[in-house]
């Protein structure tokens, strides 16, 4: 019977290397050339670096593990509206006859609407999301199948006659329910995913979960399907968490400031003070300028509260940045978005704005808590991908985001290290009587800070098991 791990010769803090030995969940004993336990397995780490294991401090699991069975829409996979014809032309259907696509950009066929996607493929129900994660467009076919005629979601948009336009805000639980059954995807590919780079801890930040969504989550978290420690950001508001180390927990409570109509001031303050009345905090979606001085307004008047945080915080003036210091909330930010969508951003986005879009370094120095995350599956999912997009913020094209935003590597690193109830706050460190969720890397963490790969990542243990392990 295994009764705990050794990993030997273990690099520490990038200085010392040493051993380290993990029983019942926590590191229990630190030193050099610890003696082996009866039954213990013994990891030769090869003075590899040592980490707590990382954090992606924004995901979403389900329309992760839905998008492995998706048609890539995006910009990167098509570019023109016959190679996205082609591509829906080619995808296979689930066992509900619908075509799925993910990613959309209106680069490559414009503004999607029912018409317009029949236009593309009007032979099979498809439904297209944004890749925003937003919107979703259904053709014709896939009207027809939604019943959107009398369908009485919010979010179904309809022109000035009352007839579906075929594009739905924000009714991700109400159109899977409708096409893919009650049940949602098997989250175990996704932990396996995560676990191979290096992820021991996720926050969910699907807005509005229901309950089997909360409950497909929780049974993969208990069963192990879902290795990573899981916070649910978008919980209902008075939802109380199972409890044991194998249960989700809720967070923040999340609120979107939607892109597509911004709520009024008194009524955004009023879910606020419903959030502080529960005893959460918040975390606001907040993309646009207006929607930052909208959230602002409103914490102002409110007061902040530990634990608030600002989700993507994708334009943020710098004259604003002592206010936001004041007010308190951790951002939590994806520069992976400006590897994979920058040039878009300096094609679409008044120049004036371009210096405040997913600013970092003026955050970090200005008092703000920065956290990063990837936003997966709209943005990409490695984290080492982002903590370059972090450092280097250059798109595809080779140009440069913000100059001067970047990060050093370091604290790209350590931006995904924070705990998961403090994003941005100080790194967890490998330590006697801390969690054992670790990773391990093959090289020592200057080498890994030299050029930051998920090729790196040895092993990696969540609860002092190892989940996860590189063939050698």
């Amino acid at each position: 019977m295994t009764t705990g791990v050794l990993l030997r010769d273990a690099e520490l803090d990038g200085r010392t290397v040493t051993d380290v030995r993990v029983s019942g969940g926590s590191v229990v004993e630190i030193g050099v050339r610890l003696t082996a336990h009866p039954g213990e397995d013994v990891l030769d780490a090869r003075g590899g670096a040592l980490l707590p294991g990382l954090c992606d401090h924004h995901l979403h699991l389900h329309a992760l593990a839905a998008a492995a069975r998706s048609v890539d829409c995006g910009p990167t996979a098509v570019t023109t509206p016959e190679g996205l014809a082609e591509a829906l032309a080619q995808a296979p259907a689930d066992e509900r006859g619908w075509v799925r696509g993910i990613g959309y950009a209106e680069g490559v066929a414009g503004l999607l609407d029912r018409v317009a996607l029949d236009r593309l493929h009007a032979a099979r129900p498809v439904r297209v999301q944004h890749r925003s994660g937003a919107l979703w467009t259904v053709n014709t076919l896939g009207a027809q199948a939604l019943d959107l005629a009398r369908a009485d979601h919010a979010g179904v948009e309809r022109d000035g006659r009352g007839r579906p336009t075929g594009r739905l805000w924000r009714a991700d639980d109400w159109l899977r329910t409708r096409t893919s059954g009650a049940r949602p995807p098997d989250l175990r590919p996704v932990g396996a995913r995560l676990a191979g780079l290096g992820i021991t801890h996720v926050t969910d930040a699907t807005p509005d979960l229901g309950a089997t969504a909360i409950d497909a989550i929780g049974e993969a978290v208990r069963t192990g399907a879902l290795p990573q420690r899981v916070r649910l950001l978008g919980a209902p508001l008075h939802w109380t968490a199972p409890g044991g180390p194998r249960s989700p927990t809720a967070g923040p409570y999340k609120i979107v400031l939607a892109d597509s109509g911004l709520p009024g001031f008194d009524a955004l303050v009023e879910r606020i003070r419903a959030a502080r009345r529960a005893g959460r905090a918040v975390a606001v979606h907040c993309v646009t300028r207006e929607a930052f001085f909208l959230l602002t307004a409103a914490l102002d008047a409110i007061g902040g509260r530990a634990g608030d945080r600002i989700e993507h915080a994708s334009l943020v003036p710098a004259e604003s940045i002592p206010r936001l210091r004041d007010l308190g909330p951790a951002v939590v930010t994806q520069p992976g978005f400006i590897a994979d969508r920058g040039d878009d951003y300096l094609r679409d986005v008044p120049a004036g704005d371009h210096q405040d879009l997913y600013r970092a370094r003026s955050l970090i120095e200005g008092g703000v808590p920065v956290a990063l995350a990837s936003d997966a599956p709209y943005g990409p999912v490695d984290p080492w991908l982002v903590i370059d997009a972090a450092v280097r913020r250059r798109t595809r094209s080779g140009q440069i985001v913000g100059p001067g935003e970047g990060l050093t590597t370091l604290q790209a690193l350590e931006a995904f290290l924070g705990p998961p109830d403090a994003p941005g706050g100080p790194p967890r460190k490998v330590a006697r009587g801390a969690p054992a969720d670790l990773v391990l890397l093959r090289v020592p963490r200057a080498a890994a800070l030299e050029r930051p790969s998920a090729d790196l990542v040895a092993a990696t243990l969540i609860a002092g098991a190892v989940v996860w392990s590189r063939p050698r």
